[in-house]
């Protein structure tokens, strides 16, 4: 129960409830750049929902695990950050934004950790019902990135209360019914630059990983501009609703193929090279899709 008073995504629910409604009812106009809405669907919005519910579940054990761990680690520095003062908030707003960064793109970029994470992207709608499509498997892999935060003095509820704003910000830019918006497109994160991050277009893919600032995107260069319409979903779609499935239907896909790897090295790198590594090169990585695509040759994704 500790971890509930830390835990402001729990009480930012009603609200996301009520801007879906709202969202769902404006559905089916036209943004101003001309591209269709796609709405809201039953079966796609329900599975959304299963999964959001199943991690909000997952995650309240795992926050008091989180919390314990944070606390062991700040023993080990001699300093402690004043949280009271604005300082170490704005200090640990950019920490924080920095380590999902990297949490966001390790867990596209290695196909163990991708395996957590992909199910956000299996819905081929794009919806404020997608922001709840979350993972039962991250809030296990994703402890890790936050290490250096009590390392670095911050306190362990500053610490969680600044994950829960930084995840309860990414809510609203999972809509297509907001379009670009001017110069803040230079230092946030916007619908615009996340639209492009769950696009399957091959020039989209592992692009803009930003929480709550884009700059990061712009600095280690993972950023890319929405341009052509974007094709929502994975690169081979899973068409299916069941929550069950689309938590561990990589899980089951990347295990399969390590286990039929030819050598202990290939069943290796099954598991840490990025998604769609196969030593023969049957199949490509975004990266590689990407290089073909720069050439000129075709790319279909797989």
């Amino acid at each position: 129960m500790e971890a509930l008073r830390f835990d402001l995504t729990i009480l930012a629910i009603p609200t996301f409830v009520v801007l879906m409604l709202i969202e769902s009812m404006i559905t089916g106009r036209r943004r101003s750049s001309g591209a269709p809405m796609r709405g809201y669907t039953p079966r796609d919005t329900a599975a959304s929902l299963s999964m959001g519910v199943g991690n909000v579940l997952i995650d309240l054990f795992m926050k008091g695990v989180a919390i314990s761990a944070a606390a062991a680690l700040a023993t080990l520095v001699p300093w402690k950050l004043d949280s009271t003062s604005t300082w170490t908030w704005v200090g640990v707003f950019l920490a924080t934004d920095f380590c999902y960064y990297w949490f966001h793109r390790f867990h596209h970029e290695i196909r163990l950790f991708w395996a957590a994470h992909e199910n956000h992207h299996s819905s081929t709608h794009y919806n404020l019902s997608t922001a709840l499509r979350q993972s039962w498997t991250t809030p296990f892999t994703g402890m890790l990135f936050y290490i250096p935060l009590p390392l670095l003095g911050f306190e362990p509820k500053l610490i969680m209360s600044a994950i829960a704003l930084n995840t309860i910000y990414q809510f609203w830019i999972h809509t297509e019914a907001i379009d670009k918006l001017g110069p803040l497109e230079w230092v946030i994160n916007t619908p615009s630059h996340h639209r492009v991050h769950h696009g399957r277009n091959v020039e989209y893919l592992d692009k803009n990983y930003a929480g709550m600032l884009i700059i990061w995107d712009r600095m280690f260069g993972t950023f890319e501009p929405e341009v052509a319409a974007v094709d929502y979903g994975l690169t081979t779609n899973i068409h299916t609703y069941n929550p069950v499935r689309i938590a561990f239907h990589e899980w089951a896909a990347m295990l399969r193929a390590a286990s039929r790897a030819d050598s202990l090295k290939n069943a290796w790198n099954y598991l840490v090279q990025p998604p769609g590594w196969s030593p023969d090169g049957r199949t490509l990585t975004a990266s590689q899709m990407q290089e073909r695509l720069e050439r000129g040759l075709s790319v279909t994704p797989h």
